[in-house]
């Protein structure tokens, strides 16, 4: 089975293509695709990003797309608004492409790779290198968390009585 795992974002979002064969996962591509700054105009960032993504989904063909879910932070409220426009893009490009979309909470994520729901962003990574033998976890974050999405579907598909989904 073949995950495209997506961390999306205005200014970068990560993504990774992972492979399980058996038990074994291994990393196809991973990357990020750059929007544009915050100065640009949001129709072109957004347009930007469906364009890479059609790109990787073209080269790579993924038979689904691990997604994270909208969160917001109290210090950061307009965070989720700018993440729920890349997360529409994303998801359309997916549901054009005929690519279904599974959601994971954050600390879903964390929980699957790390083994606690509040796990920082540095263990993520680390976990992220363990799992696919890397020397050093992968950058910048966008892609290791990317990786992380497609592991925690890989793994919700392989076990699915452990699966807490949207």
């Amino acid at each position: 089975m073949r995950v495209l795992g997506i961390d999306p974002g205005l200014n970068i979002t990560g993504y990774g293509v992972v492979d399980r064969t058996g038990r074994r996962l291994s990393i196809v591509e991973a990357g990020v695709i750059r929007p544009g700054r915050a100065d640009h105009p949001l129709e072109e960032r957004l347009d930007v990003l469906a364009t890479g993504l059609e790109s990787v989904i073209a080269q790579f063909h993924p038979e689904a797309m691990s997604l994270e879910q909208v969160f917001s932070h109290s210090k950061f409220p307009m965070a989720a608004l700018w993440m729920a426009h890349a997360r529409g893009v994303v998801c359309l490009t997916a549901a054009r492409a005929g690519i279904p979309v599974h959601s994971y909470a954050p600390t879903m994520v964390k929980l699957s790779l790390v083994g606690q729901g509040r796990a920082t962003k540095q263990q993520v990574q680390h976990m992220v290198a363990v799992r696919f033998g890397l020397p050093k976890p992968p950058e910048p974050p966008d892609v290791a968390d990317a990786l992380a999405l497609a592991i925690t579907h890989l793994e919700a598909t392989a076990h699915p009585a452990l699966a807490v989904v949207d």
